[in-house]
């Protein structure tokens, strides 16, 4: 018995030990059925629905290098060296998303793989779409051996805007996999109630579910099983009650002997061992396992507990579509800044999940997956062994700006618990999944929603909701939608923050009133997996700020354009001058999508003074606001033709205003307004000396969709002497802590005309 019990756990782990250094992915919901990858198409295969899946592993290695291997008929395998060429290496780093290939390894560098070597003799002329387009000697053809595994080296830039994140569904043998675990509540009260934290753990097995023995059951294994299904915590569960329920039930074990370390991500990846087939599976001595998790505090409305998990206050995610997804950013000195992505895992990703309020990290992304941040590079090369209460208490070394840039900036997705919140909304009658008239239930009744007042923060919440990314559209006619018999309007009056998780946590009447309430009037949304997100380069402000008294005669355009304050028309031009505020504005995308005017071509407005068309009509304002918010100087709502000044390197510029041509700022590119272009002031004509704030506000009325709109606001201190002006604490609306943003509004402003 002994000798069988170690061969088994041998057997597991050889197994787990092939898709290791894969990703594990958290379970589905209850009822869903998870999909089986299935072999891509290459010159001597079918045609096949889905992409090749590729991924780098081998050790030791960084995330962007490593022993090439390819996911094809079900099985993982390896490429020969031999006729290996850089063009093969540009191929397979674009295909993981990077910009090219710096280089490429023979002789297996990496290791030695296991399984099949799938492809020998790759030939290809590096502009091939996938690898499966290059010559070969065909699929499984090969003389070689793993001894001849090859390599490769990527340059550590991500293409922008690349969404496939590369991780991989963990594969096992199919008689030994744990495929999709559950809580079964037995409480009548609980199972009306969600998440679900309490209940017997199930696996999926055959058709139906099995349960596990909890014969030498720990703590540490209930850790990982709450990690999985979105919760941070364990808490102590009454066995005694479930036994006596337990008993009367029929029972088969599929598992047994589960012995955790904690800081696994999957039940899988613990050792344990399966009961045999075709015999009668029992738990001597045991009972079905039972656990009980504590939610995060944003899941914990309906769960009926007191005690609240307190959630880190120096780490937060940003940039990402779905709660518990973004990029890592930690706070010091009360500034806030990034993690680089070397060493990055999903043991480090883990930790700061779960002190977030979610479950174990489901994903850690690599190469500013989640956009680029704009701050501080704080930390690299972190190395958390998984039970840190926080990412600080992790060995990290702090780095400097030529160690790292933004795009390593790391990121995270977490197990969140299941919700069920996507079952009371829908979108019909669009053009694909992504678009469509919305439809939510109420009670038992589905109906649409009133437009009136719909904007792109209500839109965000329903694509959230639905789990398909950021609303790129509000739509306020969906007559063209009108493929659903669903004609009663349910829901008026929304009004959302935009940080909601659903639609029905937004303020909105109590009972129903919409001014247009005909079913080609309601609510409709079109969303999108990415989103663009720009931030103004507040430093560049601070450093560019100055006053000029220009003359009347030279702002004859300016007028034109409204730039000035209203007390320029009552001036006796072209005699006097006008004082400006004038500085440098520098605008980058550093979202996942190209950032796109509104408006079509059509109805951009062409500007005789300054030769070219505008594609928005307000971009942005610029205010001089004194401490209690009101403004000093006339808010200037400037209106701008946008273009890529310049970008990042290897990412090439898109658009430009001559010619009419396409407006837009691409990815990793930013739009300069330099100082001494018309406009680009504040006129302070009328302003007297004082201590102000000035504030710059990015696409104030959210006419285009982004990712993140808290960094779209950019303020300083101003101090004004009525001959000289200081700018001090530029920051974006979202860089600070919330005790260095009280302290900038009290700031005291300059004495004796030096910044203090």
């Amino acid at each position: 018995m002994e000798m069988s019990r170690r061969r088994l756990q041998l057997a597991f782990s050889f197994l787990f030990g092939l898709w290791l250094p894969c990703c594990l992915t958290q379970t589905t919901p209850p009822n869903s059925a998870t999909p089986t990858p299935t072999p891509t198409p290459t010159a001597s295969s079918p045609p096949q629905t889905q992409r090749l899946k590729v991924r780098l592993s081998g050790y030791p290695r960084k995330h962007n290098e490593g022993r090439v291997e390819l996911f094809y008929k079900g099985e993982w395998g390896t490429i020969c060296d031999d006729d290996f060429s850089i063009a093969n290496a540009h191929v397979l780093c674009r295909q993981l998303g990077f910009v090219s290939a710096t280089g490429w390894t023979h002789s297996a560098k990496y290791g030695k793989g296991q399984g099949k070597i799938w492809l020998d003799n790759v030939l290809c002329n590096g502009g091939e779409k996938s690898i499966e387009f290059c010559k070969s000697r065909g699929w499984g053809n090969s003389d070689c051996t793993h001894d001849e595994d090859a390599g490769v080296v990527c340059k550590d830039e991500k293409i922008p805007g690349f969404v496939d994140s590369n991780v991989i569904d963990a594969h096992v043998d199919e008689e030994h996999k744990v495929e999709e675990v559950r809580l079964r509540p037995v409480v009548a009260m609980a199972k009306k109630k969600l998440p679900i934290t309490e209940g017997v753990v199930e696996v999926k097995y055959k058709d139906g579910w099995a349960q596990v023995c909890d014969v030498g059951w720990t703590v540490k294994n209930t850790r990982v099983i709450c990690g999985m299904l979105g919760f941070p915590h364990e808490r102590k569960v009454n066995k005694n009650f479930y036994k006596l329920f337990l008993e009367r039930q029929k029972n088969h074990f599929h598992i047994h002997s589960v012995a955790c370390t904690g800081t696994e991500v999957h039940l899988a990846a613990c050792p344990l061992e399966f009961s045999r087939p075709n015999t009668t599976s029992s738990c001597a001595g045991g009972m079905p396992a039972v656990i009980s998790c504590m939610p995060g505090p944003m899941f914990m409305e309906n769960s009926g507990l007191k005690k609240k998990v307190k959630i880190a206050n120096n780490v937060r995610l940003k940039g990402g579509a779905k709660l518990g997804e973004g990029r890592v950013e930690v706070l010091k000195n009360n500034e806030w800044g990034t993690v680089c992505d070397d060493r990055w895992n999903l043991l480090s990703a883990s930790v700061v999940c779960r002190e977030l309020g979610f479950g174990s990290a489901k994903e850690a992304l690599t190469g500013a997956r989640m956009g680029q941040g704009m701050g501080p590079v704080y930390m690299n090369e972190v190395k958390c062994v998984g039970v840190e209460r926080s990412i600080w208490n992790c060995p990290f070394k702090n780095i400097t700006s030529e160690d790292c840039q933004h795009m390593e900036d790391a990121a995270v997705r977490c197990n969140v618990p299941y919700m069920g919140l996507e079952n009371s909304i829908r979108i019909v009658g669009g053009r694909s999944t992504y678009e469509g008239r919305v439809e939510v239930q109420v009670g038992s009744k589905w109906g649409t929603v009133c437009s009136t007042g719909w904007t792109t923060r209500e839109a965000m919440v329903v694509c959230r909701q639905l789990g398909l990314g950021y609303s790129m559209h509000a739509i306020t006619e969906t007559w063209y939608w009108d493929s659903s018999n669903v004609t009663e309007m349910v829901m008026s009056g929304v009004r959302c923050a935009g940080n909601e998780m659903a639609l029905s946590q937004c303020q909105h009447h109590k009972t129903v009133s919409c001014q247009k309430a005909a079913a080609k009037f309601a609510a409709g949304v079109i969303c999108s997996e990415t989103a663009s997100d720009l931030v103004l380069n507040a430093s560049l402000v601070q450093q560019t700020v100055y006053i000029e008294d220009r003359p009347l005669h030279m702002l004859y355009c300016a007028a034109e354009e409204d730039c000035l304050s209203k007390s320029a028309a009552k001036a006796n031009w072209p005699y006097g001058h006008r004082r400006l505020l004038r500085f440098s504005s520098q605008i980058h995308n550093i979202g996942r999508a190209d950032f796109k005017p509104k408006a079509g071509r059509h109805s951009w407005v062409w500007h005789a003074c300054h030769g070219h068309y505008h594609s928005m009509d307000i971009f942005t304002h610029y205010d001089l606001l004194n401490s209690n918010g009101t403004k000093v100087a006339e808010g200037h709502k400037a209106s701008f033709c946008l273009e890529d000044t310049d970008c990042q390197e290897g990412v090439s510029k898109r658009y430009e205003c001559a010619n009419f041509g396409d407006q837009g700022i691409t990815v990793g590119c930013w739009d300069l307004y330099r100082h001494d272009i018309d406009c680009q002031w504040i006129d302070i004509t009328d302003v007297k000396p004082g201590n102000y704030i000035m504030q710059v506000v990015i696409n104030p009325n959210h006419e285009v969709a982004e990712s993140d709109f808290t960094n779209n606001a950019m303020r300083c201190n101003c101090k004004y002497d009525g001959h000289r002006i200081w700018l001090h604490n530029c920051h974006t609306g979202d860089a600070f802590s919330e005790e260095a943003e009280r302290r900038f509004e009290k700031y005291p402003g300059q004495l004796n005309n030096k910044i203090s």
